[in-house]
């Protein structure tokens, strides 16, 4: 049989870490990690990595094997993450990869579209008014020019809004048809009705900072300026720890960027014909799924 990736993808908080520990286990093998944050040493609770528990219990790849002192990009994890599939394949049948990022995930499976270069004059005016005149002055730049893609992406994060906005006015991405992989892939897909998983987001929020997250925030305030650090449950304790907002402020804007950016995930994701959706208790049906489809894709 031709070896599977199986590709476990969903919106925060819906439940992928359990699944995929599962059916690690039940397919034995090993997970590649495609979450874009989790790659992070510095960055834990956060995150929501998987508990020392969890990554006992199967083999865990790119989860803390970068500081965010160093760049990391969709096109770096591609190639690594590539490399160590093929490792894997040579003693497993199947490698289970989780994302919640879609640009890791579209760059595992299909390869990214090329993208002309950052144009410095440019990226330097984008700098100058961000720090003159702050996010709202990006946020409204990138309304006027794609208002579409501004609803797909984190709006809230500066580097992200800054980089569009450079795409844009150089023309754009440049696309090309997706890379072959030499393993056949199948995406699954979770979700959950809306009011429940909103309502798994906020619990996971309040468990977060009972669990410290304030003060890892605080330990990180040396690397605001990082890319890593300008994502939801960072930017929202920095703002507080500057004077800017109450703790309980904060924290309600998390719960409420997290929806969001919950939000924008399902937006991205079901744009994606390939992937096939189930309910994140259906352990059951996934297996026998993957385990048909792997079997079609190979004869």
């Amino acid at each position: 049989m031709q070896k599977t990736l199986l590709v476990i993808i969903g919106p925060t908080a819906v439940g992928k870490t359990a699944l995929s520990i599962e059916l690690a286990k039940r397919l034995g093998t090993e997970i590649v990690s495609g979450d874009s944050r989790q790659f992070y040493q510095e960055m834990s609770i956060g995150t929501a990595k998987p508990t020392e528990e969890e990554l006992a219990a199967v083999p865990h790849h790119f989860i803390n094997n970068r500081s965010i002192k160093e760049y990391y990009s969709a096109g770096d994890f591609e190639k690594e993450a590539l490399e160590k599939i093929e490792a894997l394949f040579l003693s497993h049948d199947f490698v289970v990869a989780i994302g919640g990022s879609g640009l890791y995930m579209k760059a595992l499976c299909e390869g990214l579209d090329e993208v002309p270069p950052v144009d410095m004059v440019l990226r330097n005016e984008l700098i100058s008014a961000y720090q003159n005149q702050g996010l709202g002055y990006l946020q409204q730049r990138m309304l006027s020019l794609n208002p579409e893609k501004l609803k797909k992406m984190d709006s809230n994060n500066p580097q992200r809004l800054m980089r569009a906005i450079e795409l844009e006015m150089q023309g754009g991405l440049v696309v090309k048809k997706a890379k072959a992989r030499p393993f056949n892939v199948v995406k699954i897909g979770l979700n959950m009705q809306r009011e429940v998983l909103y309502e798994r987001i906020n619990q996971r929020v309040e468990v977060m900072m009972k669990m410290g997250l304030l003060h890892e925030v605080s330990s990180l305030l040396p690397y605001r300026e990082v890319n890593a650090m300008q994502t939801v449950g960072y930017s929202e304790l920095v703002e507080h720890l500057d004077g800017l907002m109450t703790l309980e402020q904060a924290v309600d804007k998390i719960k409420q960027h997290t929806r969001n950016y919950a939000k924008r995930q399902m937006t991205w994701f079901r744009a994606d014909e390939g992937i096939h959706w189930f309910e994140p208790n259906k352990t059951d049906d996934i297996e026998l799924f993957v385990k048909t489809e792997a079997a079609k894709k190979s004869s």
